[in-house]
C-alpha cells in the first residue's frame, strides 16, 4: 500500500485517507447533538437523557476509526476506484468523464493541519460520487489536477495532449468584496443564526435584552421630556443604527465567504476559490453550464455593479456552497459582459433585438394585486370602519408598478441564445443556449385565454428554486406558439452527447 508521503499517480497502489481523517469525521458526526449537550452541561437546562449523547460520542469515535482503516482508493487510467465499508463492503469505479465538479473544502482546522475535504460530483447526481474526509492538501491538489488533465482534449496519434495555460477570468480585491457586502443584505442571515442559537439554548437573554432596551429608551425619552416629534426622531435614529449594523454584518459575511475570490480557466474547466477562514475551491467543465442569471438591484446600481450566477447540470450543486455557481459575485457591467462573451463565444451578448410582451400584459400583472387589495380593504372596513378604506391607496401603486414592469419586460432570441429580462428597480436577466434547453411548456390560464395570451416556460438542468425561472410571460398567443416551435426545432437539432459508462 502506498504511504501518505508518496504522491498520487495513475496505476499506483491503494491509498488511505489522511491519518487525522477520523478526527474530522468525528467532528462532523457530533455536530448534530453537540449544542444541546453543551447547554445541558454548562447551563443545567435541558433533559438529562441528552447525557446519553456521551455514550453515542464514544460509538462515533469507533466508527470514525473504522472508516479510516477501511477506506481505500486507487487511481487507474480511466477513473478512480474506491473501496470502503466495515460490515457492508462497497467497491466503486468512478470514470473521470463522469466527474462534473471537484470541490476542495478547508475550514480553519483543515488549514491548521494542511488537509482538505474532497468531493467528487457528477452531472445530475443527487449525491456526490465520493466524499474523501480528509486528504493531505498535496494529495487533494494532485487528485484535482488528475481529474482536470483527463478532462482535456485527448492526444492525437503519438502526440501528447497540449497543456492549456491557466487564465484568470475574474478576481475580487477586498474593496470589491466590501462593496458586495454593502450591496447584499446577508447580515440578516447572521442575525437569524443568532436567533436560532438562542432558541436552541432556551435562553431568555434575547427577550430580556429587547425588553430592557425598550424600557431604557422610554425612560430616557421621559427624562428628556421629548414630545411626539422628538420620539419620532429618536425612533428614526434607532432605525438608522439598526440598518447600519445590518450592513456591517453583511460586509463581515461577504469577507468570510468571498475574500480572495478568483475565477480561473484551464482548458475546458473553470475553477473558483474563495473564503477567509474557510477556503473553498471547486472546478467544473464549463460545458456543464446550463443557464445564466444576471442581476442588477437598486443597490447594485448605486455602486455601478451587477452579479452573475449560473445553473449547472448537477442537482447536488443547486444549494451547495462548494459548487461553482457564482461566476461573478459582483462586478462592473462591462466586466461581466466581457466574461459572458468569453464563455459564450458563439453567442451575442448583450442582446440587441428585444421584443415586448402583449400590449395588455400590464393588466394581467395588475389584476391579482388589485383583487387582493380589494379583499383586504373589505376586511379592514368590516373590522375597523371607514379607516379600512385607506388600503385602497395601494391600488394606484399596483397600477403604476404593472405599467412600469410591462414597459421594461421583454425577450430576445438571437445567436443561439434565448434571453428574458424583467424588473425596473430590481432588474434581472435570465438566458440560456437554446441547444441546452431540457423542456418547453406552453401554458394558458383562463385569464390568458380571455386576452389571447400565453406563457412559455423553458426548463434547464440544475435550475435553482431561488432564481427567477426562465420563462416569458404574457406573450400574444400566436407569437408564443411560433417561438415554441422554433425553440423545439433548435432542441431537436442539437447533438445528443454520448453516454459515459457509469
Amino acid at each position: 500500500m502506498t504511504t501518505p508521503s508518496e504522491s498520487i499517480v495513475e496505476g499506483g497502489d491503494e491509498r488511505r485517507l489522511h491519518p487525522l481523517s477520523w478526527l474530522f469525521v468525528l467532528i462532523l458526526q457530533i455536530k448534530s447533538f453537540a449544542l444541546p449537550l453543551l447547554v445541558l452541561l454548562f447551563t443545567g437546562r435541558g433533559n438529562s437523557w441528552e447525557l446519553w449523547g456521551l455514550v453515542g460520542a464514544g460509538v462515533l469515535v469507533l466508527l470514525s476509526l473504522a472508516q479510516y482503516f477501511t477506506y481505500r482508493f486507487r487511481i487507474e487510467g480511466d477513473g478512480i476506484v474506491i473501496r470502503s465499508g466495515v460490515f457492508q463492503k462497497s467497491l466503486r469505479n468512478i470514470p473521470f468523464q463522469r466527474i462534473h465538479n471537484v470541490a476542495l473544502h478547508q475550514s480553519l482546522l483543515h488549514r491548521v493541519f494542511k488537509v482538505a475535504e474532497v468531493r467528487l460530483e457528477s452531472a445530475g447526481g443527487m449525491r456526490p460520487e465520493a466524499e474523501m474526509r480528509v486528504l493531505s492538501l498535496a494529495d487533494a491538489q494532485a487528485l484535482e489536477e488528475l481529474v482536470r488533465s483527463h478532462g482535456k482534449a485527448a492526444p492525437v496519434g503519438d502526440q501528447p495532449a497540449v497543456e492549456s495555460p491557466t487564465n484568470e477570468l475574474l478576481s475580487l480585491p477586498t474593496s470589491e468584496v466590501v462593496r458586495l457586502g454593502l450591496i447584499s443584505n446577508r447580515g440578516m442571515l447572521l442575525v437569524a443564526a443568532g436567533f436560532g442559537v438562542l432558541a436552541q439554548t432556551g435562553s431568555d437573554l434575547l427577550g430580556d435584552a429587547i425588553e430592557g432596551t425598550g424600557k431604557w429608551l422610554l425612560g430616557w425619552g421621559k427624562e428628556l421630556h421629548m414630545g411626539v416629534v422628538g420620539s419620532i426622531v429618536g425612533l428614526l435614529a434607532v432605525l438608522v443604527v439598526v440598518l447600519v449594523a445590518m450592513r456591517v454584518l453583511s460586509v463581515i459575511w461577504a469577507l468570510l465567504q468571498y475574500h480572495g475570490f478568483t475565477l480561473t480557466e484551464n482548458g475546458p474547466r473553470l475553477s473558483a476559490q474563495r473564503g477567509l477562514l474557510t477556503r473553498v475551491r471547486a472546478s467544473m467543465p464549463r460545458s456543464r453550464i446550463q443557464a445564466w442569471s444576471l442581476r442588477e438591484s437598486l443597490t447594485h446600481r448605486w455602486f455601478g455593479r451587477r452579479s452573475l450566477r449560473v445553473d449547472t447540470a448537477s442537482i447536488e450543486a443547486v444549494n451547495d456552497q462548494r459548487s461553482v455557481r457564482d461566476l461573478g459575485p459582483v462586478g462592473t457591467p462591462e466586466a461581466l459582459d466581457a466574461l459572458i462573451r468569453h464563455l459564450l463565444p458563439r453567442a451575442h451578448w448583450p442582446m440587441q433585438a428585444w421584443h415586448g410582451l402583449h400590449r395588455l400584459a400590464w393588466r394581467r400583472m395588475f389584476m391579482l394585486p388589485a383583487l387582493v387589495a380589494g379583499v383586504v380593504t373589505a376586511a379592514l372596513t368590516w373590522f375597523q370602519g371607514p379607516w379600512g378604506l385607506a388600503a385602497l391607496a395601494l391600488v394606484p401603486l399596483f397600477y403604476l408598478r404593472a405599467r412600469i414592469w410591462a414597459r421594461h419586460a421583454g425577450y430576445s432570441e438571437e445567436g443561439g441564445l434565448i434571453a428574458v429580462r424583467e424588473g425596473w428597480l430590481d432588474k434581472h436577466w435570465r438566458f440560456a443556449e437554446t441547444r441546452k434547453l431540457q423542456s418547453l411548456t406552453l401554458s394558458q390560464s383562463p385569464f390568458d385565454r380571455r386576452y389571447g395570451m400565453a406563457t412559455l416556460l423553458m426548463d434547464s438542468a440544475g435550475a435553482s428554486p431561488f432564481d427567477p425561472p426562465l420563462r416569458i410571460r404574457f406573450l400574444p398567443e400566436a407569437e408564443a406558439r411560433a417561438l415554441h416551435d422554433r425553440l423545439a426545432a433548435a432542441m431537436d437539432a442539437a447533438p445528443i452527447p454520448a453516454r459515459t459508462a457509469a
